[in-house]
């Protein structure tokens, strides 16, 4: 779509942001709150167009693009109403009291349907049917080129007040970032030779990785062409917090290691009841998404928000998982899961690898248009096996517009692979929820690994079995 009047005038996107939504790249981010009482359409919409809207102009702005091929943001009056969508469920027996399964095939197909190039690429989803975990389930649906999970989320956030105290501001919990260790105590971390080694090794990982260098097929990564718009399923666990705090005391690490950790030995109790064999040879990586925003020193949540720094400034990974030996699950200790992982995690902290490489876009995006990196963006999450992306929520109950949040979790649809994970914190409990294409990842089976996975993970470290839901 080209206007031209004036089009030049107006704020173009930021090169990330006009990455991903190019005819290639299309990424997306779906919030589902989770509230404990129900939430009717008035009461939604007064919080769209009081509370939401204000939040920031982006939410009130249509994309466009000049003549010269620069997507803009053009603002244009927003009507809360176009943008909410309120669909009718059809129970599956006549006593059917819950709508667990109903809600999660409903958001699985939100992701397959373009935003209206007209309007502000945005919509919410009111679902008043109630599930095991809430009365009414809110689902905010956006375009990535809005901005990445810290800016909507955070700014979410920041506009939910305390359940049990509206007139103070959430708490969130001190954001555990290696970078800024690394930044802090970098001579006894490594010298400068090793930092230079690392950094030239994963730029040149992330440059082949988009060419040459991908994951084999496997039980976990289909060759499915444009994946991105099959059919997805949607399963979570829920652990404490607390659990987390146990394992570290036995192994270290951070929050991250352990999750990374957690999934890679998922999945692999996953391959192995599918049969696939593994001897070690083959290559199994994640893409895991970074919050750049570390690089300029912010060592927690709430500076990140009260510096408004809105849009995306993410950055994507390459970490290499546990080789899988089919041979060796029987006698395998769950807990070299996370050693391996916290090695990893630790290299390519003391790595500027992944800053780099999105140098290299910028300077692609000037010779080429956004399509050029929007190709490289794509090729290399196609390439990997699995993507994982994770955020921090509020210590305490949140409140939205006086109803109190349950709980909350997110997915990013439109990523071109089999299985991504993403994971949330809350009230002192972490979720990991698996997204993953329909017909060819068994979720059910997934999901029951992932519990396994942990289960067996803290039994090794804590000597007794945790408590999950």
């Amino acid at each position: 779509m080209a206007e031209s009047k004036g089009v030049h005038l107006l704020p173009p996107l930021s090169p990330l942001s006009s990455y991903i939504n190019t005819e290639k790249l299309q990424f997306y981010i779906m919030g589902v709150l989770e509230l404990e009482n129900p939430f009717s359409e008035s009461q939604t919409l007064d919080f769209l167009r009081d509370v939401f809207l204000p939040i920031n102009t982006r939410f009130s702005s249509k994309i466009l693009t000049d003549e010269k091929g620069v997507q803009r943001w053009k603002k244009i009056d927003t009507i809360p109403e176009n943008h909410l969508i309120i669909p009718k469920l059809s129970p599956s027996s006549e006593d059917q009291e819950l709508y667990d399964e109903q809600v999660h095939d409903y958001l699985a197909k939100i992701n397959l349907k373009p935003f209206p190039e007209h309007l502000s690429p945005w919509d919410v989803h009111l679902l008043t049917y109630p599930t095991t975990n809430a009365k009414t389930t809110l689902v905010f649906n956006l375009h990535h080129a809005l901005g990445d999970g810290y800016s909507i989320m955070g700014a979410l956030f920041s506009i939910f007040k305390s359940s049990a105290n509206p007139n103070h501001p959430l708490r969130f919990p001190t954001a555990s970032s290696r970078m800024n260790e690394v930044k802090s105590n970098y001579s006894r971390i490594s010298g400068l030779v090793t930092k230079a080694k690392n950094t030239l090794s994963d730029f040149t990982k992330n440059v082949l990785g988009a060419y040459i260098l991908a994951d084999g097929e496997t039980v976990i990564r289909s060759t499915t062409p444009r994946v991105e718009y099959e059919p997805i399923s949607i399963t979570s666990v829920t652990i404490s917090m607390d659990y987390i705090r146990d394992i570290r005391s036995k192994v270290g690490g951070t929050v991250n290691d352990i999750t990374t950790g957690w999934i890679s030995y998922g999945l692999h109790l996953y391959m192995k009841k599918l049969g696939e064999f593994g001897d070690g040879s083959s290559r199994c990586t994640a893409l895991v998404v970074m919050n750049m925003r570390m690089y300029k020193g912010f060592k927690s949540i709430e500076a990140m928000l009260k510096a408004n720094i809105w849009g995306n400034h993410f950055g994507l990974l390459s970490v290499s998982l546990p080789p899988f030996v089919s041979d060796d699950m029987e006698k395998v200790d769950p807990l070299d899961y996370i050693v391996q992982a916290k090695e990893e995690m630790l290299r390519k902290a003391n790595s500027f690898g992944a800053y780099f490489t999105s140098k290299l876009l910028g300077y692609m995006g000037k010779v080429t248009g956004p399509e050029g990196p929007a190709n490289f963006i794509y090729s290399n999450v196609r390439n990997k096996s699995i993507m994982i992306s994770n955020m921090c929520g509020p210590v305490e109950k949140a409140a939205v517009a006086g109803n109190p949040l349950k709980g909350f979790y997110f997915i990013i649809p439109g990523m071109p692979q089999s299985l991504t994970f993403t994971i949330v914190s809350y009230m002192g409990k972490l979720r990991l929820v698996t997204t993953s294409e329909k017909g060819f990842i068994d979720a059910k089976l997934m999901n029951s690994c992932m519990k396994e996975a942990f289960q067996k993970m803290y039994s090794a470290a804590c000597g007794e079995n945790p408590v999950m839901d």
